[in-house]
């Protein structure tokens, strides 16, 4: 069995220090200065916060958008627009009608507000 040498405490000299091991990175760090989402994390908790992210900032809770509107406020921040309006659909974010013209945000189980059921 191999284990994993621990980093030298010169390397390991980075802001994430400073926070409990448990506090997640701010998902402001995703972003460039100009605004743009440098990429899509791999990890599901952190994409999970970037999509929540997502969904607050572009979305009003009590409005109807085209799928044009999603796409173009998706465009904002990143030129793979199509998978994170699927990750927010698929993530319970947005809600979609059943023909894929529509769409809402959603509020998820266990935050404020409870759930909003899905749009027609």
């Amino acid at each position: 069995m191999t284990s994993h040498p621990s980093r030298p405490a010169a390397e390991s000299g980075s802001a994430t220090e400073s926070r409990p091991a448990a506090e997640p990175r701010p998902v402001a760090d995703l972003f460039s200065a100009d605004g743009r989402l440098k990429a899509v994390p791999r990890k599901p908790a952190r994409r999970e916060a970037l999509l929540a992210h997502l969904a607050a900032t572009l979305f009003e809770a009590d409005r109807t958008y085209r799928e044009s509107e999603v796409d173009e406020a998706l465009r904002t921040v990143h030129e793979d627009f199509p998978a994170l309006r699927r990750y927010l659909v698929t993530g319970g974010f947005l809600s979609r009608t059943k023909d894929g013209a529509d769409y809402r945000r959603q509020q998820r189980p266990g935050s404020p507000g409870g759930a909003i059921p899905a749009v027609a």
